[in-house]
């Protein structure tokens, strides 16, 4: 794997000059097991009037083939292979093969809503950001994945991140997907090739240290489809928890105290276990359990619209919150 970007070590960039009333725009899009979603995530982008050309990043043939035929000729649209599959290099190669002004990122289970361009423009032009960004609103009607859209949006869930449970408009330290100014990004040198995971924060971490604004706009909601098993959600955010910990050893000073509750929880836990190993009694661990679960069921009472709908949302919380504390204290993997 290759290095950190050039402009990654937080040194001031020049600032950027202001944005025209017209600006170009490009729409960038990782694809990679997506045949089933990207035609959706196209047309959504085509219908946006702003849009001068769409690249999307292919990880495999029938994401090609589905976003080929998503086109239906339009040729605004290109497609270029990502044969790696990996998200990092997928963004990095839809930009190298696009040139607009303006990046709006896109990913491919996702759909823009009517105006997400627009606006997303005129707030950049409007506060002279290097990104701007909104909400990233979890939406499952049933089973699980509802479960799991709740404790999202929960402070218990979302760790008060500004993109989750939302705020009032101005600067933050990440967004969800993110409308970027080319000059910004060239400055910062695009995406981290070695970042498979938490590639946006840690882009957003460099930005922010270059002197460009990321700046949340509340208006731009974006739908995202949560995991609907526990298994599914267990594995999303071990990787979370294992690539959040890379941008801490890269970028020093960047951990937020928030960020530390995961792993200090898990650690807690593991010493009540070992100390009711070595005492002979089943008090200390069963002690932090029964704290643990009673500050889940009060998290996923207040969040819950449904009363049923609690043990699904404590499930979900645990996982998120013990996954992501065991990948932070595992690491990356090796090499990295």
């Amino acid at each position: 794997m290759t290095g950190p970007p050039p402009g990654s070590d937080g040194a001031a960039a020049e600032p950027l000059p202001p944005l025209g009333d017209d600006p170009s725009v490009s729409v960038i899009i990782p694809a990679l097991h997506a045949a089933d979603a990207v035609g959706d995530a196209i047309a959504s982008v085509l219908a946006q009037e702003e849009v001068g050309e769409v690249v999307v990043a292919a990880g495999d043939d029938d994401t090609r083939q589905a976003a080929t035929a998503a086109a239906a000729g339009d040729d605004r649209v290109r497609v270029v292979d990502n044969p790696g599959g990996r998200t990092p290099d997928a963004l990095n190669a839809a930009i190298a093969a696009s040139s607009g002004e303006v990046v709006v990122r896109v990913d491919a289970g996702s759909a823009l809503p009517p105006g997400y361009v627009a606006q997303a423009v005129r707030t950049l032009a409007a506060t002279g950001a290097g990104n701007v960004g909104g909400a990233q609103v979890p939406t499952a009607a049933r089973g699980f994945a509802r479960a799991v859209a709740v404790a999202m949006r929960s402070p218990a869930g979302a760790g008060g991140a500004t993109y989750r449970v939302g705020g009032n408009a101005g600067p933050v330290d990440t967004v969800y997907l993110g409308v970027f100014r080319r000059a910004a990004l060239d400055a910062v040198g695009g995406y981290d090739p070695r970042f498979t995971r938490n590639q946006d924060a840690e882009l957003n971490l460099r930005l922010r240290r270059a002197g460009y604004d990321v700046w949340f706009e509340p208006s731009l909601q974006v739908a995202y489809r949560p995991r609907d098993t526990v298994r599914g959600l267990a594995a999303q955010y071990l990787q979370y928890g294992r690539w959040r910990r890379l941008t801490v050893r890269t970028h020093q000073g960047s951990v937020a105290p928030r960020q530390l509750a995961a792993p200090v929880l898990v650690v807690g836990l593991i010493v009540a276990a070992v100390v009711s190993a070595v005492v002979g009694s089943a008090l200390p661990i069963g002690a932090a359990l029964a704290v643990y679960l009673a500050a889940l069921i009060v998290a996923a009472v207040v969040a819950v619209p449904s009363l049923a709908l609690v043990p699904g949302v404590v499930i979900a919380l645990a996982t998120m919150h013990l996954s992501w504390g065991v990948g932070f204290l595992l690491g990356p993997p090796r090499g990295v």
